[in-house]
Parts: structure tokens; sequence; C-alpha cells
């Protein structure tokens, strides 16, 4: 009977979410070269290492280059850096620099990397943590002793210990270098960055759209094939996805659940669906009344077992999501379906129901479970589909409580304010399992939203990191382990990235990790 219900209701749900177009211009597409995308109003300033959620990301990722950079498939290429040469046991890192500048037409100096991390350790944002393995790290330390500039293209980087992974991590956010007038006044910079990639900010009408153009003193790989693109904060993926049909947008990074049974014959070509490194999840922060200790355990465990992870993902997504079996994503190397204690993802109303009797046994538990999430995302269908299933399963009633837009959500999240169990989602920052483990796990990590710690788990995910490749698969096996017994987050589903563009754009793609490469596209 309650899988009768649930399919009911997702059909209900699905159906139910129509098109509405607002934010629509008259003039149809860009004439001038700039494309026009959709975007989100970022968390905070234009801070790299202080950046590492979506709204700004898009950002960052394109103001700023780093010491290298990935391709679509997930490689690592050279970007800044000439070369970073390591020593025999992968501890310390000679990095040269290429004959690069900044926007301002002021060159990349080794001083500049240096400045930049150590502040960002200094001013604990919320990136620190990825210097975390350099030498003399320390939260709040003015400067690491593992970081030595040796002249203007030349600088060492000396780590606590090996770390096989490290070069791999470089092309990440944290580590791009900020100009030197960042330092003098962070929060004006951070509205008008002087960065070093392919574009520059030309715009950013806060909460309304944000335009960034084509860098001249970008000499990179990543040189721009367009004049720039306008990012236009939409309230409701449907509303772009009405503007991407009509003309008045080139490019839609994520198309809406209500249109995924519609889209490639709207499209007509324009579209496509990969598999990306990326993950969604609920998230139960510990601190919630009944979901510490053992009773919050079992009530997590309760809850994975109550989803029906495949249904929805076949009946809202219509096959553009895979239900999770781990904490990380296919798309990255050595992914594991069939770790010890998976089978916590498993589908079983019956077992659900049971563990959450055992939780009412130590505490009852009476009243709402909410699922906070934004509204600007996809995500109110699924939200509602998880909810249902929830109250199918337990027997407790459980709604979604949606927040205007992913800022407000996120500023909730990061006070601990949010209600109930929180909308998480996850693309690795570089294509490593380290990726997706450490910054959502680690204690004190920056995305840690659990507010999760287990010095087991921390000190595997640093053995991981200084063991050998093949050692480090065992080892992120066991962490998986923990995580599968302490379920910090629920893992959902892998989502596709499905996007879609307009008849006025070519050369549009979806890289390793969800995002679009924007400087590859070029105007029709």
């Amino acid at each position: 009977m309650n899988h009768k219900k649930t399919l009911a209701f997702l059909a209900v749900a699905t159906a139910s979410v129509s098109l509405a177009a607002c934010g629509s211009s008259d003039n149809g597409g860009s004439s001038d070269g700039i494309v026009l995308a959709n975007g989100a109003e970022p968390q905070n300033p234009l801070i790299p290492a202080n950046t590492n959620e979506n709204g700004g990301g898009r950002l960052t990722k394109l103001i700023y280059a780093g010491l290298v950079y990935y391709d679509n498939a997930g490689k690592t290429h050279m970007d800044v850096a000439e070369s970073i040469e390591p020593n025999k046991d992968n501890t310390v890192f000679t990095v040269k620099l290429k004959d690069t500048k900044f926007s301002d037409g002021s060159p990349v100096t080794s001083k500049d990397f240096v400045d930049t991390w150590n502040y960002a350790v200094e001013k604990n944002f919320n990136n620190a943590y990825f210097f975390e393995m350099i030498k003399g790290y320390k939260e709040g330390a003015k400067s690491m002793e593992g970081l030595k500039v040796i002249d203007d293209s030349t600088f060492t980087i000396e780590l606590a210990a090996p770390d096989a992974d490290f070069v791999s991590r470089l092309g990440y956010d944290a580590y791009f270098p900020m100009h030197e007038s960042a330092f003098a006044d962070i929060d004006g910079y951070g509205e008008n960055p002087i960065g070093n990639g392919p574009y520059m900010l030309d715009s950013w009408n806060h909460n309304v759209d944000a335009t960034v153009v084509k860098n001249p003193e970008y000499t990179g790989e990543r040189t721009a094939q367009n004049e720039g693109v306008k990012f236009t904060f939409y309230a409701q993926g449907d509303a772009a996805y009405a503007d991407l049909l009509s003309g008045n947008l080139d490019v839609l990074d994520a198309i809406p659940d209500s249109a995924f049974s519609t889209y490639e014959q709207e499209l007509a070509g324009r579209s496509t669906s990969d598999a990306s490194a990326r993950q969604v999840a609920l998230t139960l922060n510990e601190n919630l009344d009944h979901f510490s200790g053992e009773e919050g355990k079992l009530r997590r465990q309760a809850i994975s077992h109550a989803i029906n992870r495949d249904e929805i993902t076949e009946v809202i997504y219509k096959g553009t999501a895979t239900a999770a079996k781990d904490f990380t994503s296919p798309a990255i190397p050595n992914y594991n379906d069939s770790i010890k204690g998976s089978d916590v993802l498993n589908y079983d109303p019956a077992k659900a129901k049971e563990l959450w009797d055992k939780a009412d046994k130590i505490s009852k538990f009476e009243g709402t479970l909410p699922i906070s999430y934004n509204a600007d995302g996809n995500n109110k269908a699924w939200v509602d589909a998880v909810a249902n299933s929830i109250k199918n399963a337990l027997g407790i009633e459980s709604v979604g409580n949606p927040y205007p837009d992913f800022k407000s959500f996120r500023d909730e999240v990061k006070n601990r304010t949010a209600k109930g169990a929180t909308r998480s989602s996850w693309s690795a920052d570089y294509p490593a399992t380290s990726a997706f483990i450490g910054p959502l796990y680690g204690t004190g990590a920056g995305n840690n939203d659990a507010d999760y710690s287990n010095p087991e788990l921390d000190s595997l995910i640093d053995k991981a990191a200084s063991s050998s490749p093949e050692e480090a698969v065992k080892v992120n096996e066991q962490i998986q382990q923990i995580l599968f017994e302490d379920l910090p987050a629920v893992p959902l589903w892998y989502p596709n990235t499905t996007i879609g563009w307009s008849e006025s754009v070519n050369n549009v793609a979806v890289s390793w990790n969800g995002t679009i490469p924007f400087w590859e596209i070029s105007k029709a």
C-alpha cells in the first residue's frame, strides 16, 4: 500500500510543477557576444578561499586561475604554473610560474600565492582546511613555515606528511591567488576582485545578476571564445527554462525536473545529460533534538531505509539520476558500489520502522520532521517525494521547508538555524575520493554541516593522504564503512548534469564535476 501511495504522490508532484516565465526580456538573446546564463547570488564576497558554494564558485572559477586546471575529463594540466616538481617522497614541491598577469596588468608572482594562502589560514576562511597538509598549518596562524618564496617565479611547498593527491588538489578555488590589493580591504576586494583568470568581473547587481567579460591579460589555455557571460539569478528553475525556450537565455545548467519528460523534444538536440562527480544527500546535524548519540544514529539509519531512491530517481528524475551506493560518485576513480555497510542505503520500510521504534525507546519523537531546501533550485518535487516516503515508512509527519533562495538557505545552514534535515549537494573539488570525504566529514571542515566528528575517521583521512594510490583505495573504503555506520549524512543519488542551450550558442559541454566550461562557448 505504501508503495502505491508513494508512486501516486510522485506522479502528482511531477505533474503539478508548472512553467512560469519571469525575468525575461523582450529582446531575445544577447547580440554583443555575451553569453546569457543562469546563476545564483553568491553567499559571500568573491574571495576564492572563502567560496565553497555554487553561486560564488561559478564566478571565482572564471575570474581566477590556479597553478593547475582540470580539463573536461578531469585530467590535471598546468595553468599558471610552468611546472610543479615533487621530491622523492612527495613532501616538498617546487613550483615554477609562467609569466602571467592579473587583469590590471600587474604580474602574478610567487609572493601572491604564498600571501594568499597564509591569509586564508590567518582569517580562517571557509576553505582554510585545504591547507592543513602544509607544514606549520595552525588555525589562525599568520604564516605557514612550509611556504617559502625563492624568487618572483619560484616557491616551495613543504607538507607535514606525504600526499600523493597534492598536485591534483591545486586546481581548486582555495588555491587561487589574490592581487596584493586584497589584503588592505578584503571586503571591498571581494565585491570587485582583480583576478587572473579568463574573465574579469564587469558588474554584480546583488540578488539580480552578475556579468564577467573577457580578460585581455589572460594567456592561458582557457582563453574565452566569447566576449563574456551574464548570469541572471532566477528565483525558480522553471522561469529560467521558460526563458531558454523563448530565446532569452543561452545556457541553462540545470533543466528543471518539471521538464525532464519533455526537454529533449523541446530543445531538439540542444541538450545533454551527463554523469558527473556530484551527490545529493540529506544532512541531519547531530545537535538536532533526537539526532545525537545512539538515538540519532538509529534515526538516521531508519530515514535512509525509508527512502525509495530507485522509485524517486525513475519518476521524478526520469533516469537523469542514479540511486546512491556510497558517499562519492561513479565519476570518481576507484568508485565501489558494494562497500561493506552500504546496504543501509537499501529501501526497506520494515527495517526503517524497526530502527525508528528502537530509537523511540530511548526518547520518543513527537512532531514533524521538516526537510529544508532552497526553492530557487530544482528541489521541491524530490523533497516532497522524500518526505512522503519517510511519512509512509515511519508513520511520522515530514514536510518540505523551502527557503526563497540559495544564499538565505546556506546562511541558515552555516548558522545552524535551518530546521530539521537539510538538502545537501556536493561536487568534487578535484577528481579523487578524498574530495568527497575530508571537506564534508573531517572534524571542523568548512562544509561539515552535520558537525560530525570521529577521531578514527580523521586519522584514516590522514593515512589515506600519505598512502600509496593502491593503499589509499583500501583506506578510503575503511573510511566509508565508518560513514555507513554513523551516517552523518544520508546519501540519496548521483544526479546527472542535465543542461540545455539556445540556437544562439555553440560548443556547450559539461565537465567532469558537472560545471560548464563557459570559456569554450561561442556565439552562433
